[in-house]
């Protein structure tokens, strides 16, 4: 990626990694971008840094600006080693930088894992630095998603360096919203606050407004495409997914062995039909959880099925329950299903996970013995309808 210049003396000189497709857990099928953001002033400033592979690219490109030994501050806003990986690489170069991190949790963050040595600033909520003709300004936002995330503002230049938020794992040599596909864009964006920021639904819910009371012509987030002709909506979107409302959905989520848990499914698919619910019906054999995770998000009901597996249920659908968990989604409607052939103990384990999330679970478990029927398909489906 070649340096690329938001506004005049401010540039991404991050990097794109094409080929990555996990990022612990979180499938990211488009690749990545760890943005970086150099403001050449009076005191040359370099925003956040790279995962560590990409410490040469992130210099080359400073270089192709500055010689990346003058720069006087690097601002870690997140300690994360996808964003501070590169900050060893720096640092090392830019002998005389201070680095900026939020207080206390960035510099605790920071010197856990690259030590004492620097010239730590801490700053908290509120602080400003000169740079020269503009002023950054510090915002803090702990628990998105770690402790020391903090967001930094240029009210000069209307940009909001977001870190996280508002980001999107989307590898493209295009660096704004309005020069790629705006509906790949906010697809990835639902993935990315479905997967990474969700958990922190109140934290997030608590920074909107003090975001929204900034005057932004710029989100420049920390993945993704930069945010300049659809900030409002990007902004918009935010509100939505963490206002914790859902819509008239249903998410029918399996898996299964000889096609009987599949076939109670269908059935299930049916029913919900005949409710006249807007339903999706997801495989775990064929879809990854996170991406099924930006359907979750909005559904209001969320039914899981499984067969019994040596007394249990399917690996599939346990680490499905377990990612779910963490994900903390609340105000869901619930109800577990499957076949068996002898013990049968998946469905009452299926629906003891479901009821330990809170969810309201609508239906007693469903358990078809071995192969289920025209007549017992039948009347699942009639049982779902009548819900």
């Amino acid at each position: 990626m070649n340096k690329v210049e938001l506004k005049p003396g401010i540039y991404d000189v991050g990097a794109i990694d094409w080929n990555v497709r996990m990022f612990h857990g979180y499938t990211t099928n488009r690749g990545a971008t760890y943005n970086a953001f150099l403001i050449i002033d009076e005191k040359i400033t370099l925003i956040d840094a790279v995962k560590v592979g990409f410490t040469e690219e992130l210099l080359n490109r400073i270089r192709e600006i500055i010689d990346p030994a003058k720069i006087d501050y690097v601002i870690s806003n997140h300690v994360e080693m996808d964003h501070s990986g590169a900050l060893p690489g720096v640092m090392e170069v830019a002998k005389n930088a201070t680095l900026v991190t939020s207080a206390p949790n960035g510099l605790k963050g920071l010197m856990a894992h690259y030590g004492k040595d620097y010239n730590y600033l801490p700053v908290k909520s509120g602080d400003t630095l000169s740079i020269g003709k503009r002023t950054l300004s510090f915002i803090g936002t702990p628990m998105l998603h770690w402790p020391d995330n903090m967001v930094t503002y240029c009210p000069e230049e209307k940009i909001l360096f977001s870190n996280d938020a508002f980001g999107q794992h989307y590898a493209t040599n295009k660096r704004f919203d309005d020069e790629v596909d705006l509906d790949k864009a906010m697809q990835e964006a639902l993935k990315y606050y479905a997967n990474i920021i969700q958990p922190y639904q109140l934290p997030m819910k608590k920074t909107l407004p003090l975001i929204e009371a900034l005057d932004i012509d710029m989100i420049a987030t920390s993945h993704g495409v930069i945010w300049r002709s659809h900030v409002k909506d990007i902004i918009d979107k935010y509100k939505e997914w963490s206002s914790g409302e859902n819509e008239e959905k249903a998410l029918v989520i399996y898996d299964s062995m000889w096609h009987s848990t599949e076939k109670m499914a269908f059935s299930i698919v049916e029913g919900l039909s005949r409710k006249g619910l807007t339903t999706h019906l997801f495989d775990l054999k064929e879809t990854h959880i996170s991406d099924i995770m930006s359907e979750v998000l909005k559904a209001d009901y969320i039914i899981v099925g499984s067969p019994t597996l040596n007394h249990c249920m399917l690996p599939t659908v346990a680490s499905f329950l377990c990612y779910l968990e963490g994900l903390t989604l609340k105000n869901k409607k619930a109800f577990a299903f499957g076949s068996y052939g002898w013990g049968g103990q998946s469905v009452p384990a299926v629906h003891a996970k479901l009821a330990s999330l809170g969810y309201e679970m609508v239906l007693d478990p469903i358990k078809i013995n071995y192969i289920p029927t025209h007549d017992q398909l039948r009347e699942i489906e009639d049982k779902v309808a009548e819900l």
